[in-house]
């Protein structure tokens, strides 16, 4: 895929180009930047990468998400479902996953596509005997049709779609972002909201290390109105980026150190785990942060009716378990959305509309 963008643009009068097909014909005027790919019929997008959070726009997550809606009918009503056969996915993790690489996995399967797995690439492939990722990519992309690819250190992903001829869709990079993560954290946000213009949400936890948080703050910048209050230890405040970003944008944010004033006023309280394996040797840091801001019962007491609890899993203290059986917790309904969202994201990644 190409270096400068994750979509591709061209002015046809023929025949749509299916994803997979990387060049246009040279009766197409062709152009690389991040704009929605242009059918006949109506305004269509032709994705070539998943790459970051900054690729989308408001329409076109709209339109992810009304694949979406359309794979929560397949999943339910269509079990042998064919429109990925022939297909084959490969999910190349260099970090431990359960629920990325199980949803991808579940969703490739459910379109009636086939799977390779590597679970922890960085000790169990040629990466251990010093390979580069570049040519790690060159070889797999010769096994299949797609590479999900989640990595160690950020920017990596972008670096495999630079020389990929397959598409490649970012499932985590380091302290990066997660791009899938956070188009379905949107879609569960308006499922479960039913809006995203005009709505508050307190990131809480890890902002510093959390490529959820992040990819998350790039995508409600897209949407009207909204508030976004940070709430987390000190040493692991959001980071400057992610709040010039916001501030470029319009967006009004906030920081603030009491949990409860907040989640009163939220929509949505997305929580996120202190992350030990971010802090290296400094574990009194990660002693330091960890378990000063819990979601409990005292929490659900003063959120609203209608608001709602996410987290991205795994937990581990920091939404108490008995907050489990209270309606507004929409965590493990969260993790159910990105099934569809990553099914909807396969097959316009590979046969388009």
């Amino acid at each position: 895929m190409t270096a400068s963008s994750s979509l591709f643009f061209c002015s046809v009068h023929m025949n749509v180009l299916s994803p997979k097909t990387s060049k246009c014909p040279k009766t197409f005027v062709c152009y690389h930047s991040k704009i929605s790919y242009m059918e006949p019929k109506g305004n269509k997008f032709q994705l070539d990468d998943v790459l970051d959070a900054q690729q989308f726009d408001r329409d076109i997550l709209n339109a992810i998400f009304e694949v979406a809606r359309d794979m929560e009918n397949i999943e339910r009503n269509s079990p042998d479902s064919q429109i990925l056969k022939g297909y084959l996915m490969a999910t190349l993790f260099y970090e431990p996953s359960t629920r990325t690489r199980l949803s991808f996995e579940s969703a490739m399967r459910r379109l009636g596509g086939e799977v390779l797995t590597t679970e922890n690439a960085r000790e169990f492939s040629s990466a251990a005997k010093g390979e580069t990722l570049e040519d790690t990519i060159r070889t797999v992309e010769g096994y299949s049709d797609l590479i999900v690819l989640r990595h160690f250190e950020s920017g990596a992903a972008r670096r495999a779609a630079a020389i990929a001829s397959v598409p490649i869709v970012n499932a985590g990079d380091g302290p990066g972002q997660h791009p899938s993560q956070a188009l379905l954290d949107v879609y569960t946000i308006e499922r479960e909201i039913g809006k995203l213009d005009g709505i508050k949400v307190g990131l809480v936890g890890d902002l510093a290390n959390g490529r959820t948080v992040r990819s998350l703050a790039y995508l409600l910048a897209k949407y009207k109105d909204v508030k976004i209050y940070f709430v987390s230890p000190d040493v692991v405040k959001m980071k400057d980026d992610i709040k010039d970003y916001l501030t470029s944008k319009g967006v009004d944010w906030k920081e603030s150190s009491d949990l409860v004033e907040v989640a009163s006023e939220c929509d949505v309280v997305y929580q996120t785990r202190i992350q030990k394996e971010r802090f290296g040797e400094r574990l009194d840091l990660y002693e330091k942060a960890r378990g000063k801001y819990i979601v409990n019962q005292n929490i659900l007491k003063v959120m609203q009716r209608h608001a709602v609890v996410m987290h991205p899993l795994p937990r581990l203290d920091e939404i108490t378990v008995d907050v489990d059986a209270d309606p507004r917790a929409a965590y493990f309904r969260q993790a159910k959305y990105g099934l569809y969202i990553r099914m909807a994201l396969l097959k316009l990644l590979l046969v388009g509309w």
